[in-house]
Protein backbone atom coordinates (compact mmCIF):
# COMPACT_ATOMS: atom_id res chain seq x y z
CA UNK A 1 0.00 0.00 0.00
CA UNK A 2 1.39 3.42 -0.97
CA UNK A 3 2.09 5.63 2.04
CA UNK A 4 1.25 9.28 1.76
CA UNK A 5 1.29 12.35 3.99
CA UNK A 6 3.32 10.63 6.67
CA UNK A 7 0.48 8.21 7.40
CA UNK A 8 0.66 4.46 7.69
CA UNK A 9 -2.07 1.77 7.74
CA UNK A 10 -2.69 0.53 11.28
CA UNK A 11 -5.03 -1.46 13.50
CA UNK A 12 -6.93 0.50 16.09
CA UNK A 13 -5.58 0.99 19.55
CA UNK A 14 -8.64 -0.88 20.86
CA UNK A 15 -7.63 -3.90 18.78
CA UNK A 16 -4.11 -3.81 20.15
CA UNK A 17 -5.40 -3.48 23.70
CA UNK A 18 -7.81 -6.39 23.20
CA UNK A 19 -4.96 -8.52 21.86
CA UNK A 20 -2.87 -7.81 24.94
CA UNK A 21 -5.81 -8.79 27.13
CA UNK A 22 -6.30 -11.98 25.14
CA UNK A 23 -2.70 -13.12 25.51
CA UNK A 24 -2.62 -12.21 29.19
CA UNK A 25 -0.20 -9.28 29.04
CA UNK A 26 -2.72 -6.93 30.67
CA UNK A 27 -5.95 -7.31 32.62
CA UNK A 28 -9.16 -6.09 31.01
CA UNK A 29 -9.92 -2.81 32.79
CA UNK A 30 -13.06 -0.77 32.12
CA UNK A 31 -11.40 2.52 33.05
CA UNK A 32 -8.48 1.81 30.73
CA UNK A 33 -10.90 0.97 27.91
CA UNK A 34 -12.47 4.43 28.27
CA UNK A 35 -9.05 6.00 27.72
CA UNK A 36 -8.37 3.62 24.83
CA UNK A 37 -11.58 4.78 23.14
CA UNK A 38 -10.61 8.43 23.64
CA UNK A 39 -7.16 7.80 22.18
CA UNK A 40 -8.67 6.04 19.15
CA UNK A 41 -10.95 9.04 18.55
CA UNK A 42 -7.90 11.29 18.76
CA UNK A 43 -6.04 9.12 16.23
CA UNK A 44 -9.00 9.43 13.82
CA UNK A 45 -8.99 13.23 14.23
CA UNK A 46 -5.24 13.38 13.64
CA UNK A 47 -5.52 11.30 10.47
CA UNK A 48 -8.43 13.36 9.13
CA UNK A 49 -6.84 16.67 10.00
CA UNK A 50 -3.54 15.77 8.38
CA UNK A 51 -5.20 14.62 5.20
CA UNK A 52 -7.25 17.81 5.01
CA UNK A 53 -4.19 20.02 5.33
CA UNK A 54 -2.08 18.25 2.72
CA UNK A 55 -2.17 19.33 -0.89
CA UNK A 56 -3.25 15.93 -2.13
CA UNK A 57 -5.55 15.47 -5.11
CA UNK A 58 -8.61 16.11 -2.96
CA UNK A 59 -6.92 18.38 -0.42
CA UNK A 60 -8.33 21.56 -1.96
CA UNK A 61 -11.84 20.16 -1.55
CA UNK A 62 -11.40 19.18 2.08
CA UNK A 63 -9.73 22.49 2.85
CA UNK A 64 -13.03 24.25 2.20
CA UNK A 65 -14.36 22.60 5.31
CA UNK A 66 -14.17 24.93 8.29
CA UNK A 67 -13.02 22.03 10.48
CA UNK A 68 -9.81 21.90 8.47
CA UNK A 69 -8.67 25.15 10.06
CA UNK A 70 -9.44 24.02 13.60
CA UNK A 71 -6.76 22.61 15.85
CA UNK A 72 -6.90 19.03 17.04
CA UNK A 73 -7.56 18.82 20.79
CA UNK A 74 -5.07 16.50 22.48
CA UNK A 75 -5.48 14.42 25.62
CA UNK A 76 -4.16 14.80 29.16
CA UNK A 77 -4.51 11.58 31.18
CA UNK A 78 -4.01 11.69 34.93
CA UNK A 79 -4.27 9.13 37.69
CA UNK A 80 -2.39 7.30 40.41
CA UNK A 81 0.79 5.34 39.86
CA UNK A 82 0.48 1.88 38.36
CA UNK A 83 -2.86 2.47 36.66
CA UNK A 84 -1.55 1.78 33.16
CA UNK A 85 -0.95 5.32 31.88
CA UNK A 86 2.48 4.58 30.46
CA UNK A 87 1.27 1.35 28.85
CA UNK A 88 -1.58 3.22 27.13
CA UNK A 89 0.80 5.96 26.02
CA UNK A 90 3.08 3.33 24.49
CA UNK A 91 0.13 1.82 22.61
CA UNK A 92 -0.94 5.23 21.34
CA UNK A 93 2.53 6.19 20.18
CA UNK A 94 2.97 2.88 18.34
CA UNK A 95 -0.48 3.16 16.76
CA UNK A 96 -0.79 6.81 15.73
CA UNK A 97 0.08 6.86 12.00
CA UNK A 98 2.43 9.82 11.98
CA UNK A 99 6.13 9.92 11.17
CA UNK A 100 6.94 13.24 12.82
CA UNK A 101 6.09 12.26 16.37
CA UNK A 102 8.05 12.32 19.59
CA UNK A 103 7.65 10.32 22.80
CA UNK A 104 9.69 11.72 25.69
CA UNK A 105 9.70 12.05 29.47
CA UNK A 106 8.54 15.58 30.24
CA UNK A 107 11.60 16.50 32.31
CA UNK A 108 13.89 15.38 29.48
CA UNK A 109 11.87 17.48 27.02
CA UNK A 110 12.18 20.60 29.15
CA UNK A 111 15.92 20.03 29.59
CA UNK A 112 16.15 19.93 25.79
CA UNK A 113 14.14 23.15 25.55
CA UNK A 114 16.39 24.94 28.02
CA UNK A 115 19.46 23.79 26.09
CA UNK A 116 17.98 25.12 22.84
CA UNK A 117 17.17 28.45 24.47
CA UNK A 118 20.74 28.74 25.71
CA UNK A 119 22.13 27.92 22.25
CA UNK A 120 19.88 30.54 20.64
CA UNK A 121 21.01 33.19 23.10
CA UNK A 122 24.62 32.37 22.34
CA UNK A 123 23.92 32.49 18.60
CA UNK A 124 22.19 35.86 19.03
CA UNK A 125 25.17 37.19 20.96
CA UNK A 126 27.50 36.01 18.20
CA UNK A 127 25.33 37.54 15.49
CA UNK A 128 24.27 34.17 14.04
CA UNK A 129 20.59 34.62 15.01
CA UNK A 130 18.33 37.62 14.46
CA UNK A 131 15.51 37.18 16.96
CA UNK A 132 16.03 38.48 20.50
CA UNK A 133 13.31 36.25 21.94
CA UNK A 134 14.43 32.58 21.84
CA UNK A 135 10.96 31.08 22.41
CA UNK A 136 9.51 31.51 18.87
CA UNK A 137 12.46 29.94 16.98
CA UNK A 138 12.75 27.14 19.53
CA UNK A 139 9.03 26.40 19.24
CA UNK A 140 9.20 26.44 15.43
CA UNK A 141 12.10 23.97 15.44
CA UNK A 142 10.31 21.65 17.85
CA UNK A 143 7.09 21.77 15.82
CA UNK A 144 8.99 21.04 12.63
CA UNK A 145 10.61 17.98 14.20
CA UNK A 146 7.39 16.55 15.65
CA UNK A 147 3.77 17.71 15.44
CA UNK A 148 2.49 14.96 17.76
CA UNK A 149 4.16 15.30 21.16
CA UNK A 150 3.72 12.54 23.74
CA UNK A 151 4.82 13.31 27.28
CA UNK A 152 5.10 10.77 30.07
CA UNK A 153 5.19 11.91 33.71
CA UNK A 154 4.04 15.49 33.11
CA UNK A 155 5.14 17.31 36.26
CA UNK A 156 6.41 20.85 36.75
CA UNK A 157 8.86 21.41 39.60
CA UNK A 158 11.42 23.82 38.15
CA UNK A 159 10.65 27.55 38.21
CA UNK A 160 12.65 28.12 35.02
CA UNK A 161 10.36 25.64 33.24
CA UNK A 162 7.21 27.04 34.84
CA UNK A 163 7.93 30.56 33.66
CA UNK A 164 8.23 29.67 29.97
CA UNK A 165 5.59 26.97 29.57
CA UNK A 166 2.69 29.26 28.67
CA UNK A 167 4.61 31.10 25.93
CA UNK A 168 6.30 27.95 24.64
CA UNK A 169 3.10 25.93 24.32
CA UNK A 170 1.13 28.85 22.93
CA UNK A 171 3.63 28.86 20.07
CA UNK A 172 3.58 25.06 19.73
CA UNK A 173 -0.22 24.87 19.64
CA UNK A 174 -0.33 27.74 17.14
CA UNK A 175 1.94 25.63 14.93
CA UNK A 176 -0.55 22.76 15.03
CA UNK A 177 1.21 20.58 17.57
CA UNK A 178 -1.01 17.96 19.22
CA UNK A 179 -0.25 17.11 22.85
CA UNK A 180 -0.84 13.78 24.55
CA UNK A 181 0.37 13.58 28.14
CA UNK A 182 0.18 11.38 31.21
CA UNK A 183 0.59 12.60 34.75
CA UNK A 184 -0.04 11.66 38.35
CA UNK A 185 -1.56 15.13 38.80
CA UNK A 186 -4.66 16.84 37.46
CA UNK A 187 -3.81 20.09 35.62
CA UNK A 188 -5.02 22.27 38.50
CA UNK A 189 -2.54 20.52 40.82
CA UNK A 190 0.53 21.16 38.65
CA UNK A 191 3.20 23.30 40.30
CA UNK A 192 0.76 23.71 43.20
CA UNK A 193 3.13 25.20 45.79
CA UNK A 194 5.67 26.50 43.33
CA UNK A 195 7.35 29.88 43.52
CA UNK A 196 5.37 32.63 41.71
CA UNK A 197 2.67 30.13 40.81
CA UNK A 198 0.34 32.90 39.68
CA UNK A 199 2.61 33.35 36.67
CA UNK A 200 2.12 29.68 35.85
CA UNK A 201 -1.70 29.70 35.96
CA UNK A 202 -2.16 30.88 32.33
CA UNK A 203 -0.47 27.67 31.21
CA UNK A 204 -3.09 25.58 33.03
CA UNK A 205 -5.86 27.39 31.16
CA UNK A 206 -3.98 26.97 27.89
CA UNK A 207 -3.50 23.26 28.56
CA UNK A 208 -7.22 22.74 29.24
CA UNK A 209 -8.13 24.48 25.97
CA UNK A 210 -5.84 22.33 23.86
CA UNK A 211 -6.09 18.95 25.60
CA UNK A 212 -9.10 17.10 26.93
CA UNK A 213 -8.50 16.23 30.57
CA UNK A 214 -9.33 12.61 31.35
CA UNK A 215 -8.87 10.80 34.67
CA UNK A 216 -7.78 7.17 34.78
CA UNK A 217 -9.44 5.97 37.97
CA UNK A 218 -8.66 2.27 37.82
CA UNK A 219 -8.87 0.77 41.33
CA UNK A 220 -5.89 -1.53 40.69
CA UNK A 221 -2.22 -0.58 40.96
CA UNK A 222 -0.92 -2.79 38.14
CA UNK A 223 2.65 -1.69 38.63
CA UNK A 224 2.67 -3.00 42.20
CA UNK A 225 1.03 -6.20 41.03
CA UNK A 226 3.78 -6.65 38.46
CA UNK A 227 6.46 -5.85 41.00
CA UNK A 228 4.93 -8.34 43.42
CA UNK A 229 5.46 -11.06 40.81
CA UNK A 230 9.10 -10.09 40.26
CA UNK A 231 11.88 -11.70 42.31
CA UNK A 232 14.13 -9.19 44.03
CA UNK A 233 17.07 -11.59 44.46
CA UNK A 234 18.27 -13.15 41.20
CA UNK A 235 20.87 -15.90 40.90
CA UNK A 236 23.05 -17.18 39.26
CA UNK A 237 24.48 -14.41 37.10
CA UNK A 238 23.51 -15.01 33.49
CA UNK A 239 22.31 -13.00 30.51
CA UNK A 240 18.74 -13.83 31.58
CA UNK A 241 19.44 -12.50 35.07
CA UNK A 242 20.73 -9.28 33.57
CA UNK A 243 17.58 -9.02 31.44
CA UNK A 244 15.32 -9.54 34.46
CA UNK A 245 17.21 -6.86 36.40
CA UNK A 246 16.74 -4.48 33.47
CA UNK A 247 13.04 -5.33 33.35
CA UNK A 248 12.63 -4.69 37.08
CA UNK A 249 14.49 -1.38 36.70
CA UNK A 250 12.11 -0.30 33.91
CA UNK A 251 9.07 -1.16 36.04
CA UNK A 252 10.38 0.51 39.20
CA UNK A 253 11.43 3.70 37.38
CA UNK A 254 8.40 3.66 35.06
CA UNK A 255 10.75 4.05 32.11
CA UNK A 256 12.09 7.41 33.28
CA UNK A 257 15.42 8.33 31.68
CA UNK A 258 18.38 7.40 33.87
CA UNK A 259 21.24 9.74 34.59
CA UNK A 260 24.38 9.71 36.74
CA UNK A 261 24.41 11.66 39.98
CA UNK A 262 26.90 12.55 42.68
CA UNK A 263 26.18 12.80 46.41
CA UNK A 264 28.25 15.14 48.54
CA UNK A 265 29.26 13.45 51.81
CA UNK A 266 31.60 15.36 54.13
CA UNK A 267 33.03 17.26 51.17
CA UNK A 268 33.60 14.11 49.10
CA UNK A 269 31.74 13.03 45.98
CA UNK A 270 30.06 9.63 45.91
CA UNK A 271 29.24 8.64 42.35
CA UNK A 272 25.86 7.06 41.58
CA UNK A 273 26.01 5.59 38.05
CA UNK A 274 22.26 5.47 37.33
CA UNK A 275 19.40 7.33 38.96
CA UNK A 276 15.73 7.44 37.95
CA UNK A 277 12.37 7.64 39.67
CA UNK A 278 13.63 7.48 43.26
CA UNK A 279 15.86 4.49 42.53
CA UNK A 280 19.64 4.12 42.19
CA UNK A 281 21.54 1.38 40.40
CA UNK A 282 25.09 0.26 41.08
CA UNK A 283 27.47 -2.54 40.20
CA UNK A 284 28.87 -4.37 43.22
CA UNK A 285 32.26 -2.84 42.49
CA UNK A 286 30.82 0.69 42.67
CA UNK A 287 29.71 0.14 46.26
CA UNK A 288 32.10 -2.39 47.77
CA UNK A 289 35.38 -2.26 45.87
CA UNK A 290 35.41 1.53 46.11
CA UNK A 291 36.64 3.02 49.45
CA UNK A 292 33.18 3.83 50.85
CA UNK A 293 32.06 3.82 54.47
CA UNK A 294 29.06 4.08 56.75
CA UNK A 295 28.33 7.74 56.00
CA UNK A 296 28.32 7.06 52.26
CA UNK A 297 25.88 4.19 52.61
CA UNK A 298 23.68 6.26 54.92
CA UNK A 299 23.59 9.03 52.32
CA UNK A 300 22.57 6.57 49.60
CA UNK A 301 19.84 5.04 51.76
CA UNK A 302 18.55 8.49 52.73
CA UNK A 303 18.23 9.67 49.15
CA UNK A 304 17.00 6.56 47.28
CA UNK A 305 14.14 4.40 48.47
CA UNK A 306 15.10 1.57 46.10
CA UNK A 307 18.62 0.31 45.38
CA UNK A 308 19.71 -2.07 42.61
CA UNK A 309 23.03 -3.92 42.91
CA UNK A 310 24.24 -5.87 39.89
CA UNK A 311 26.52 -8.91 39.90
CA UNK A 312 27.44 -9.57 43.50
CA UNK A 313 30.28 -12.13 43.49
CA UNK A 314 30.91 -14.96 45.93
CA UNK A 315 33.13 -13.55 48.69
CA UNK A 316 35.83 -15.01 50.92
CA UNK A 317 38.80 -13.94 53.06
CA UNK A 318 40.80 -12.95 49.98
CA UNK A 319 38.31 -10.10 49.50
CA UNK A 320 38.12 -8.98 53.09
CA UNK A 321 37.50 -5.26 52.55
CA UNK A 322 34.73 -5.73 49.95
CA UNK A 323 33.16 -8.31 52.29
CA UNK A 324 33.18 -5.89 55.22
CA UNK A 325 31.71 -3.13 53.06
CA UNK A 326 28.98 -5.42 51.75
CA UNK A 327 28.03 -6.42 55.31
CA UNK A 328 27.86 -2.75 56.30
CA UNK A 329 25.90 -1.84 53.17
CA UNK A 330 23.24 -4.49 53.78
CA UNK A 331 22.97 -3.46 57.43
CA UNK A 332 22.42 0.16 56.38
CA UNK A 333 19.81 -0.62 53.75
CA UNK A 334 18.04 -2.96 56.15
CA UNK A 335 17.94 -0.40 58.96
CA UNK A 336 16.69 2.23 56.47
CA UNK A 337 13.86 -0.09 55.35
CA UNK A 338 15.06 0.18 51.74
CA UNK A 339 13.86 -1.99 48.89
CA UNK A 340 16.72 -3.96 47.39
CA UNK A 341 17.05 -5.68 44.00
CA UNK A 342 20.19 -7.73 43.45
CA UNK A 343 21.77 -10.20 41.06
CA UNK A 344 24.33 -12.48 42.66
CA UNK A 345 26.50 -15.49 41.88
CA UNK A 346 24.85 -17.54 44.64
CA UNK A 347 21.99 -17.66 47.12
CA UNK A 348 22.57 -15.66 50.34
CA UNK A 349 23.60 -18.79 52.28
CA UNK A 350 26.36 -19.50 49.73
CA UNK A 351 27.48 -15.95 49.06
CA UNK A 352 30.33 -16.00 51.61
CA UNK A 353 32.65 -19.00 51.43
CA UNK A 354 35.49 -17.81 53.58
CA UNK A 355 37.53 -19.81 56.03
CA UNK A 356 35.54 -20.70 59.20
CA UNK A 357 36.47 -18.66 62.25
CA UNK A 358 37.26 -15.35 60.53
CA UNK A 359 35.29 -12.34 61.70
CA UNK A 360 33.51 -11.82 58.39
CA UNK A 361 32.19 -15.38 58.46
CA UNK A 362 30.39 -14.68 61.75
CA UNK A 363 29.15 -11.27 60.65
CA UNK A 364 27.90 -12.61 57.33
CA UNK A 365 25.33 -14.78 59.12
CA UNK A 366 23.47 -11.57 59.91
CA UNK A 367 23.79 -10.44 56.30
CA UNK A 368 22.32 -13.74 55.07
CA UNK A 369 19.37 -13.39 57.43
CA UNK A 370 18.70 -9.84 56.30
CA UNK A 371 19.02 -10.60 52.60
CA UNK A 372 16.47 -13.38 53.03
CA UNK A 373 14.09 -11.17 55.01
CA UNK A 374 14.33 -8.36 52.45
CA UNK A 375 12.99 -10.77 49.82
CA UNK A 376 9.89 -11.58 51.85
CA UNK A 377 6.38 -10.42 50.99
CA UNK A 378 6.07 -8.92 54.48
CA UNK A 379 9.17 -6.78 53.93
CA UNK A 380 8.06 -5.58 50.50
CA UNK A 381 4.51 -4.86 51.68
CA UNK A 382 5.95 -2.90 54.59
CA UNK A 383 8.17 -0.96 52.19
CA UNK A 384 5.13 -0.06 50.07
CA UNK A 385 3.23 1.16 53.14
CA UNK A 386 6.16 3.34 54.20
CA UNK A 387 6.52 4.69 50.66
CA UNK A 388 2.91 5.84 50.74
CA UNK A 389 3.35 7.37 54.19
CA UNK A 390 6.65 9.11 53.26
CA UNK A 391 6.16 10.27 49.66
CA UNK A 392 9.10 12.68 49.81
CA UNK A 393 11.77 9.99 50.13
CA UNK A 394 13.52 9.29 46.87
CA UNK A 395 11.76 12.16 45.06
CA UNK A 396 14.57 14.69 45.01
CA UNK A 397 15.47 13.63 41.50
CA UNK A 398 12.50 15.60 40.21
CA UNK A 399 14.46 18.78 40.87
CA UNK A 400 17.04 17.69 38.26
CA UNK A 401 19.87 18.41 40.68
CA UNK A 402 23.14 16.75 39.74
CA UNK A 403 24.63 17.03 43.22
CA UNK A 404 22.73 16.43 46.41
CA UNK A 405 23.93 17.00 49.96
CA UNK A 406 22.04 14.65 52.26
CA UNK A 407 22.54 14.85 56.00
CA UNK A 408 23.40 11.37 57.25
CA UNK A 409 22.34 10.50 60.78
CA UNK A 410 25.07 9.13 63.04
Amino acid sequence: MHLRDGLEPHPTLAQRYAHRVEIGEVSDDGEQRKVVAALDRLIDEIRTKRLQRKSSALGWLFAKNRAATEAVTGLYIHGGVGRGKTMLMDLFFDTVPVRRKRRVHFNAFMADVQDRIQKHRLARKNGAAKEDDPIPPVARALAEEAWVLCFDEFSVTDIADAMILSRLFSALFASGVVLVATSNLAPDDLYRDGLNRQLFLPFISLLKRHAKVMPLDSPTDYRMEKLNRMPVYLTPITAETDRLMDEAWEVVTRGAPARPEALTVKGRQVSVPRVAGGAARFAFADLCDAPLGARDYLAIAARYSTVFIDRIPVLDQTRRNPSKRFILLVDTLYDSHSRLFVSAEAQPQELYRGRPGVTEAFEFDRTVSRLIEMQSREWLDGWAERARAEPGRGKLESQNSKVATPVPQN
